[in-house]
């Protein structure tokens, strides 16, 4: 298939395409007698697997070297359960991160009459008295 029918088929920009494989995170991909580019299921997977890991929040770096890794005649599996596992960790803190975001909108809209109004009635006054009190030193 060419790579608009890629694209089509894996969700994925043509330049995304050619970006993932001048970056090498696929493989050089075959071109006809009149070099366009000829994707084979071999590609489709490769690409759907980037596109997995980049939505995973995997970069670049780690992906290429996964990618090395996976692709080497040499058993790498627990270095590539460590690559996974650190992006495991970072993707669980961010969500962590996320959450408490989250949480702490849902406690704000919860209480917004009972606390959230009143704090941000406080903070107007701190807001005068600040203002107040710079307009009194520059008489």
């Amino acid at each position: 298939m060419n790579i608009k029918e890629a694209s089509e088929k894996t969700g994925v920009s043509s330049a995304t395409i050619r970006y993932y494989e001048k970056e090498t995170l696929i493989p050089v991909i075959d071109r006809s007698e009149v070099g366009n580019r000829e994707i084979d299921e071999r590609i489709i997977r490769r690409i759907n697997f980037v596109k997995q890991m980049r939505a995973a929040g995997m970069s670049i770096e780690n992906l290429r070297r996964y990618i090395q890794l996976f692709d080497d005649q040499e058993d790498n599996t627990k270095e590539q359960i460590a690559l996974l596992k650190e992006q495991m960790v970072e993707m669980e803190e961010k969500r962590d991160d996320l959450q408490s975001a989250i949480d702490h909108l849902h406690f704000k809209l919860n209480h917004f009459y009972d606390h959230v109004q009143s704090s941000e009635e406080e903070l107007r006054e701190l807001e005068r008295q600040h203002k107040d009190k710079n307009e009194s030193n520059k008489n």
